[in-house]
């Protein structure tokens, strides 16, 4: 405890310290620029309509845009740049340049013109005093001008057609509307997208041009849209597909200089493999340009898309011929170069926390075309350890968790199904995946447990957004041992309430038996989890087993009865029989230049019902972790209101059920975090902030616990929660996030009364606290923060 609170007193000095220089250099930037210039505190734009105002601070220059009010990104730079002459961290303090504010003057004004006010007018008006300076741009709109008639000047009667039909599914030109230069620019691209969509192969965007006549009263104009013809041409050819090649390179190293074509064709495609390393279907599944086709060059982009997405080529190019012997014909000709085929990767991991330190050694080879199929292969090689420190000791002195796995998978780029299905590959390629794994896991002085898992998934895309995985085959044969003696006579008084308090957990533990069921998931908006925008995401999950064996056992044995310990059998072993539901919800909500506020709420439940008692013990939920409930190490959270110090009376029970005796059958999560930009260039990325808000625990609800306090109730849940609070940090390389959470606890439930709000012993009686319940629950301690590192962000 001593340590503990030397660790405070040296921690706060330097903090308060590092942000009084902070905030002194950052009110004193102008000591690191010229006597003739100035730093640029504010920038003003007025008598702009308010629905362009927050758009047109865009055209504001970035190098005399000012710091934000809270900013410390200019107080870091010129506390780098002092100390260690770095430009690496913060930004540099805007100074003023004249001609960057007339260039900021011109661009706003023009934007303005875009926006329908032709005849605007913007000034700009400096005012320094102390090098410190303020711009001011003034607008002067005129008035809007609406758009008073629409005409159409379309020789080609067929591309005139075409686009009438068309138009009113896209268009934003509408006569009554306010003029709007993006609006005439979404135009052009729809009409290019529709031309190109329909055979007109040579169509380009200058083909589409625009007259805008303003010289009329009352602020209108009148706008024609003209769709030219090709010179020396009375209209726009439309093209047909002819005959396809498909030709892949011999070797990663591209194509040589003379190319032998293969001269058989079938159902209009050549195909040439020089490399002899793909076999013709896998590949041409995903070739949508299709012969005697009008050419359509959203084709041409989905062919684009599956072809790089079968991670087996490097480069796909796609060019067209025109035909020698056919009019409006044209062939496509698809180049593929393969990238290597087979890798080896070794991984090192090591999660640490407050509380435990390990690590974790993985050998994967990777083989993306074992087949010849783009069909991708991966076997692994994975071991690990965990150890508790604070203890004293080296860090692993105590070793209490050892991993060891193999697992291997073969993915096919379609769905391997024994009837006939549609073709799926128009919004991403489906896969089916066959998977099997053997795990093997040691927890000292407590079990040993085995578990060999085989299963077959489907997964598809029913749109960008819309993701399903289907398994309808999931076999699994757990076996597992006890290294501890369960009989009364060797336990002792204070065993034997060991034993009786956690019999339970300990018999999910030393069991024999197999699951055969099927698991089902659905998420919508995946695709959009690392964008700034404000959406809805959605993941549920369904795992059910032991309802096929169940009615075979039925009819073809007697009946058992469960909660008798008597089961029914498959293969001379007991079957789960459960199901285990899961959905996760989060709302993100963009507030702009990386800003966004997410509220997330993650619930689950396994219930065993007919031939089982209790749910397999890998199916339990836990809480806490670096994407939980963040104030609380993982597995130390619950169930309920569980204490360990009551229910595990002497240190070696606490220490050998370490992080088996804390999970349940249910959890419910919650979570609230706001995201911002901390500093804009720190050592050449940027470092983000959040604050964040968890609560949540696991439960559990079936008979047969002895703990009646790690049970679910409605009535008292707000006592049952665990609530924290904590800022995090997100460092941000473009690829990965590197992210470390602070967090701390604000009530915790295994504690009763008032003395759930344990922050109230954060600022006043800590350290007395502490060494009463570190004395009573040793060797565990407690900890009111808990720091979590990872990568990627929680959710």
């Amino acid at each position: 405890m001593k340590a503990y609170a030397n660790y405070k007193k040296k921690f706060n000095f330097p903090a308060i310290l590092l942000f009084i220089l902070l905030f002194v250099t950052a009110c004193s930037s102008t000591k690191f620029i010229e006597p003739d210039q100035s730093i640029v505190k504010s920038v003003e734009i007025d008598s702009i309509p308010d629905k362009y105002k927050e758009e047109s601070l865009n055209y504001i220059q970035k190098d005399i845009r000012p710091a934000p009010k809270f900013s410390i990104n200019v107080g870091l730079y010129n506390t780098f740049y002092s100390l260690f002459k770095t430009k690496s961290v913060g930004n540099p303090a805007p100074v003023l340049d004249s001609t960057l504010v007339e260039i900021s003057r011109n661009q706003i004004e023009k934007f303005l013109i875009s926006k329908g006010y032709f005849k605007a007018k913007v000034k700009s008006e400096i005012r320094v005093d102390k090098q410190k300076a303020e711009v001011d741009f003034k607008a002067i709109t005129g008035p809007a001008f609406f758009i008073n008639k629409v005409k159409y000047d379309i020789p080609d009667t067929a591309v005139s057609k075409l686009y009438m039909d068309k138009k009113s599914l896209f268009t934003h030109l509408k006569e009554g509307m306010q003029y709007d230069d993006d609006s005439l620019a979404y135009e052009r691209e729809q009409i290019f997208t529709v031309l190109k969509g329909n055979g007109y192969y040579e169509f380009l965007r200058p083909y589409v041009r625009f007259e805008v006549d303003s010289a009329l009263n009352s602020s209108k104009a009148n706008v024609v849209l003209f769709i030219d013809t090709p010179e020396n041409r009375p209209n726009h050819v439309k093209y047909v597909i002819g005959q396809s090649n498909v030709i892949i390179a011999p070797s990663t190293e591209g194509f040589t200089d003379s190319v032998k074509l293969n001269p058989r064709t079938f159902r209009g495609i050549r195909y040439t493999d020089l490399s002899k390393r793909f076999r013709r279907n896998p590949i041409l599944r995903y070739d949508f340009i299709k012969k005697g086709e009008v050419y359509d060059v959203n084709k041409e982009n989905l062919t684009y898309d599956r072809l790089y997405e079968l991670n087996v080529f490097k480069n796909v190019k796609i060019d067209y011929v025109k035909s020698k012997d056919t009019a409006n014909t044209i062939e496509p000709v698809i180049l593929l170069t393969p990238q290597k085929r087979m890798s080896n990767r070794v991984e090192g991991e090591i999660p640490f926390n407050a509380g435990t330190i390990g690590f974790t050694l993985s050998n994967t080879y990777t083989n993306n075309n074992i087949f010849r199929g783009a069909e991708r292969f991966e076997f692994q090689v994975k071991g690990g350890l965990q150890s508790r420190v604070g203890q004293g000791g080296s860090f692993f002195n105590d070793i209490y968790q050892r991993d060891f796995s193999v697992s291997s998978s073969l993915s096919v780029p379609r769905l391997m199904v024994p009837f006939n299905i549609p073709m799926m590959g128009k919004n991403g390629i489906p896969y089916t995946t066959f998977s099997s794994s053997y795990v093997y896991a040691l927890q000292k002085d407590l079990f040993v447990r085995r578990v060999l898992l085989n299963s077959v998934s489907y997964q598809w895309v029913e749109t960008k957004s819309k993701l399903h995985s289907f398994t309808p085959l999931n076999f699994e044969y757990r076996f597992g041992s006890l290294l501890l003696d369960t009989s009364d006579t060797q336990a002792g008084q204070a065993g034997k309430l060991f034993l009786d308090s956690n019999r339970y957990t300990i018999n999910l533990l030393d069991r024999r038996l197999i699951t055969l069921g099927i698991k089902y998931a659905y998420s919508l908006n995946a695709d959009k989890l690392l964008q700034n925008k404000s959406f809805i995401y959605f993941r549920g999950t369904m795992d059910m087993a032991g309802n096929l064996l169940s009615a075979v056992t039925r009819l073809t044995d007697r009946k058992h009865n469960a909660s008798e310990g008597d089961y029914a059998r498959f293969l001379g072993l007991p079957f789960n029989q459960y199901i285990r539901p899961e959905v996760d919800i989060r709302w993100y909500k963009s507030l702009g230049e990386d800003r966004q506020f997410v509220a997330r709420i993650n619930g689950g439940v396994g219930y065993a019902y007919g031939n089982s008692t209790a749910v397999p013990f890998e199916k339990l939920f836990f809480a806490g972790g670096s994407n939980g409930v963040r104030a609380w190490q993982a597995r130390t959270l619950g169930p309920g209101k569980y204490n360990r110090a009551e229910r595990l009376p002497t240190e070696d029970a606490r220490r050998t059920l370490y992080g088996i005796d804390q999970l349940g059958q249910m959890r419910i999560e919650a979570n609230l975090e706001y995201r911002f930009r901390l500093i804009n260039n720190f050592f050449g990325a940027k470092l983000k902030g959040a604050f964040f808000l968890d609560a949540g625990n696991v439960w559990n609800i079936s008979p047969g616990n002895p703990q009646p306090e790690t049970y679910f109730d409605f009535k008292n849940l707000a006592n049952q929660l665990g609530v924290g609070t904590g800022m995090g940090f997100r460092y941000d390389v473009q690829y990965f996030v590197f992210r470390f959470d602070i967090g701390l606890k604000l009530r915790d439930p295994q504690f009763q009364g008032s003395d759930q709000w344990v922050i109230g012993k954060f600022f006043s009686g800590g350290k007395e606290f502490k060494e009463v319940y570190n004395a009573a629950n040793s060797p565990d301690t407690y900890r009111f923060l808990q720091y979590n590192f990872g990568i990627g962000l929680p959710f």
